[in-house]
């Protein structure tokens, strides 16, 4: 189809409604403002209530109290050493799948990006079945050998965990650079008498410091505030950070004024985090520009050792992601924890009891309706600013984006402290309106890269026709763009679905009676000592997601 006759059929419906009227720049300028009034509310409302609450200075002294000192101390250092090993990881598992002719590429790319789709609290509960306490290999090493073979429990397992949910996420950002970087350069080292090893490490990873650097900020900031891990892996071995501090303040009455207090914490995890998107920002803009219009990807040969890496790199991605679900699978069918896994001892009643559960049921229910709600608001809202933003070229549309993805690199405490701020002064405290503004202000940013990056790339003919054709600047933008970046929208707003659905940080700091979610039942189950339901509906959750996942991507080829 070309481009002629692609605009006249999207300009179509504008001719058959006629001239459009007003001034062409009025109807952009007015939808501008209208999308800058929702960023207001969602984004800039609660960053200026976190900051108006802890700008008194009230409560500054909190921060070198020595609970918070240690909370700090456990944050800095879990999420700093596990953004270190992602970045080993990840770099490695994109290397050797993208530069390298490793066998059985595909399903190894596959299973290694599936920790992406397990929320990392179900992630923690499939860990303790591996290695926990009562888990078979450490009932067998204490059998044999009169003590566990290692309990993930504490620092270390904090870090494991944390590691294993946050490598894909460098492992994407570094194979998309090293599609930028032309294979010809290691060839030519090859050619310079440099082994494959060497040719990779001296030519390629320093042309992917930036991507390096920039995957670090991002997972150290992201691991910065989990709560999921560390509540479920830290705190049996007194292991607190900053996300379960704050949720003990909220939870326990034990200090006077909570909210002033995780306000002023959460205002020093907020500079930490803006200072790590400033970074990521100049190291982005430092990156090679290389020329890789007519570069061909030639794959390192890895000659003798592709079997041997091929098998080893299969023993590690089928650990850490096929292992955790037969670990759930395990938990639920015991009768109870640390009995042996035998047929006598197999039984389905935990399934029946958590499928049955009233409250899982309920909160289930809640987490449905709330990422449907949350994917609507933040599918048109994202729908708009993406649009504006690509097509709107003024000061205030770049702004407008800018602002949009500001939550992406806020922490999930920080947006959630805020919204408890406001929540009294908007009548929307204890009720589960709550957490869907709170949904909207983490996630909106996802509909807007997934709309504005592919409209950004494409040549603006449709909307010149329209216009030529006599319809005016807003209703080009509404019935022409808007209409070809719908299915990015769309496939925005599902993400914005799967992510809420199982989400944990903002739902449990939020929390009120009547809004529970399916996340904090499962975590409360864990809680209370029912492992076995915690486990089941882990098990469902993961099993869902991933066949979810799975269909969509196979629906996309």
């Amino acid at each position: 189809m070309t481009d002629s006759t692609l605009s006249a059929r999207l300009a179509a419906p504008v001719l058959r409604r006629g001239r459009g009227r007003g001034g062409p720049a009025d109807g952009a300028r007015w939808l501008t403002a209208a999308l800058w009034a929702a960023v207001a509310f969602f984004v800039l409302l609660p960053i200026a209530a976190i900051l108006y609450l802890a700008g008194d200075g009230s409560q500054i002294g909190v921060l070198l109290d020595g609970d918070v000192l240690f909370a700090a101390r456990n944050s800095f250092v879990s999420a700093g050493v596990s953004a270190v090993l992602a970045v080993v990881v990840g770099t490695a598992l994109a290397v050797l799948l993208d530069r390298t002719d490793i066998a059985a590429r595909g399903p190894l790319r596959l299973l290694a990006l599936s920790p992406l789709l397990m929320p990392p609290f179900v992630g923690a509960i499939a860990w303790l079945g591996i290695m926990g306490p009562t888990s078979p290999v450490n009932l067998f090493w204490r059998d044999a050998f009169g003590a566990p073979l290692w309990s993930i429990y504490g620092e270390d397992g904090v870090i494991l965990l944390l590691t294993v949910h946050s490598y894909p996420i460098v492992m994407l950002i570094v194979s998309a650079a090293l599609r930028r970087i032309p294979s010809d350069l290691e060839q030519a080292a090859r050619m310079s008498g440099a082994g494959p090893l060497r040719a990779v490490v001296s030519v390629t990873v320093p042309l992917l410091r930036p991507a390096l650097l920039s995957s670090f900020i991002v997972v150290a900031v992201g691991n910065l505030a989990d709560f999921g891990i560390p509540s479920i892996i830290g705190l049996p071995e007194q292991y607190v950070t900053l996300a379960t501090l704050v949720y003990r303040y909220l939870q326990s009455g034990t200090v006077d004024e909570p909210l002033a207090i995780v306000a002023t914490i959460g205002v020093v995890v907020l500079l930490l985090a803006l200072l790590g998107l400033v970074a990521q920002s100049l190291i982005a803009g430092r990156g090679n520009q290389l020329d890789t219009s007519n570069a061909v990807v030639v794959r390192v040969g890895l000659g003798r050792a592709r079997v041997t890496a091929a098998l080893v790199t299969w023993v590690v991605v089928l650990t850490v992601t096929v292992l955790p679900l037969i670990a759930l699978a395990t938990q639920t069918l015991l009768r109870a924890p640390g009995v042996p896994l035998a047929w006598e001892n197999l039984t389905l009643d935990h399934l029946v009891t958590a499928v049955t559960s009233t409250t899982a049921l309920t909160g289930a229910g809640n987490s449905i309706m709330l990422a449907g709600l949350a994917a609507l608001v933040c599918g048109v809202l994202g729908l708009g600013i993406g649009v504006v933003v690509a097509r709107v070229r003024t000061r205030a549309a770049r702004a407008l984006g800018a602002t949009a993805n500001l939550p992406q690199s806020v922490p999930g405490i920080v947006i959630a402290v805020a919204w408890l701020v406001l929540a009294p002064s908007l009548g929307l405290f204890n009720t589960p309106w709550l957490i869907l503004c709170a949904y909207v202000t983490s996630f909106i940013a996802l509909v807007v890269q997934a709309v504005a990056a592919p409209l950004e790339s494409t040549p603006a003919s449709a909307e010149e026709a329209a216009r030529i054709s006599g319809a005016g600047r807003l209703r080009s933008l509404v019935d022409i763009t808007c209409r070809m970046a719908l299915p990015a929208a769309i496939s925005g707003a599902v993400l914005v679905a799967v992510t809420a659905v199982r989400e944990l940080t903002l739902s449990v700091l939020l929390l009120s009676p009547g809004s529970q979610t399916l996340g904090v039942a499962i975590f409360n189950f864990q809680q209370a000592g029912a492992f076995s339901t915690a486990s089941a509906w882990s098990l469902i959750v993961a099993v869902f997601g991933l066949a979810f996942i799975s269909l969509v991507t196979r629906r996309s080829r």
